[in-house]
């Protein structure tokens, strides 16, 4: 391996969840841009079909799907006519999700406030998902005997966060532990699996809470850089993950932060 073929992923197919906008659309770029044929999937059709043909207007090899990952007997299919269709499955981002609204110093977001039926969505999107996203395409890439699966979780899981709602930061530490618990079955078939922990970036996430410059400024109090992440940050550790220079990174979680979980 030498520096021009590390991070190639010509020929490959990658799979991303949530892509329309955010920090799925940066990772769809990136390896479209690294050469992989790429499936974008997001259930907003209007801001998918944008996106799509903006990096179809560069060059890039992508096409769009409408999938709600809630319903996952949908997104198991999507996820398999991907492999059927382009004849394989390299790259996996489980990317899609949503937040719980206000954090656990809020009247809003205390204990005594969290809905169920909020709660339960937030388990269905931001974790279900996530482990059918995983066991679909493992089955895949097992067959293949190499792949690489790349799922979103955050700082939220990995300590408390006084701006993060409870549904919210439970569903991320789940996914986080089920990322390091997935690595055991999956390393013996040369598949990996890793986990991004973004800190706050400036997305449509939560309603777009952080175009709220005051909503921003409690997120970034806690930042040691004190600005929010832009979605072209994630760019880098999206595509090292994705691409054979990672080979030997597998049950990692991985902040990108700005310094947060080290503060």
């Amino acid at each position: 391996m030498d520096r021009n073929t590390m991070f190639d992923l010509g020929g490959q197919v990658a799979f991303v969840t949530g892509a329309a906008k955010g920090l799925g659309l940066a990772m769809a770029e990136i390896v479209a841009q690294s050469g992989a044929r790429v499936v974008m999937t997001d259930i907003d059709p209007d801001a998918l079909t944008a996106s799509v043909e903006r990096l179809a207007g560069q060059g890039l090899d992508v096409r769009g799907e409408i999938v709600d990952v809630a319903d996952t007997d949908r997104l198991a299919r999507a996820i398999n006519d991907a492999a059927r269709r382009l004849g394989r499955l390299d790259v996996v981002f489980a990317n899609a999700g949503i937040s719980a609204g206000p954090g656990p110093l809020t009247d809003a977001g205390s204990l005594a406030q969290v809905d169920l039926d909020r709660w339960n969505r937030l388990l269905q999107i931001n974790l279900t998902s996530v482990f059918v996203t995983i066991r679909t395409a493992a089955a895949q890439m097992i067959k293949q005997r190499s792949g690489r699966l790349i799922v979103t979780a955050s700082v939220a899981g990995l300590r408390g966060e006084r701006m993060c709602g409870y549904a919210y930061a439970a569903t991320k530490a789940a996914v986080s532990n089920l990322v390091r618990q997935s690595s055991i079955e999956l390393s013996p078939h040369n598949v990996t699996i890793n986990a991004i922990a973004p800190g706050p970036f400036l997305t449509d996430i939560g309603q777009g809470r952080l175009h709220d410059p005051e909503v921003a400024a409690g997120f970034t109090r806690d930042v040691p850089m004190g600005r929010l992440g832009q979605p072209d940050e994630i760019k880098g550790l999206a595509l090292l993950l994705a691409s054979p220079a990672s080979s030997y990174i597998t049950g990692a979680v991985i902040p990108v932060d700005g310094g947060a979980s080290a503060s």
